[in-house]
């Protein structure tokens, strides 16, 4: 575990063993079974997740109780309802296991402590935080000038191992088409 979040943070980052000992002391790891929730809506979010094993979706239940795969997260992923977790609110989503699943997790206070207790820290949240509003960009775009098709052949460019460990119906959900509309892209 200790050496994924580095390597992950170094992608980006460099850090001194002293620097990695105090990051690290900020984490706390969790281990979940698939269909467990990490997160359920109407509950505190107390945590920022990283993916060190296992698969996630984050699901948006509508008022009409029709769920909406907002996201998935894999290795090496970061994920959490994060509107909730930065206001201190309440889950509007739901992060729920699609494998057995282990996280690093880290509070907003711990967040607070890394951004200000190491400067390097911030800029690495930063730069994730601004990939991550690129890549909802990105989708929004797609979403609004892609057909069907299109954002299917986009997902499965973009992450081809994805597809072989989601259910269908949620691929099918995330891309915002029935299960029998996939079934007619992907063949």
């Amino acid at each position: 575990m200790q050496t994924q979040l580095r390597a992950h943070i170094e992608k980006i980052i460099p850090l001194t063993d002293e620097e990695f000992a105090f990051v690290y002391s900020h984490f706390t790891t969790k281990k979940f079974k698939k269909h467990q929730f990490l997160i359920q809506e109407g509950d505190p979010v107390n945590y920022s997740y990283f993916v060190i094993s296992g698969l996630l979706k984050l699901v948006y239940t509508d008022n009409k109780e029709k769920q909406h795969v907002v996201s998935f997260a894999m290795e090496d992923w970061w994920e959490s309802d994060y509107y909730a977790f930065f206001t201190e609110t309440k889950a509007t989503m739901s992060l729920e296991c699609l494998e057995d699943t282990e996280v690093l997790c880290c509070t907003l206070e711990d967040y607070k402590k890394l951004c200000s207790g190491l400067q390097k820290m911030e800029r690495f949240f930063l730069e994730k935080a601004t990939f991550g509003f690129l890549g909802s960009q990105r989708r929004i775009i797609s979403w609004q000038t892609s057909n069907s098709k299109e954002r299917y052949d986009q997902l499965l460019k973009q992450y081809p191992s994805l597809m072989q460990r989601v259910p269908k119906s949620l691929i099918a959900s995330y891309l915002g088409v029935s299960r029998e509309t996939l079934s007619r892209l992907s063949s």
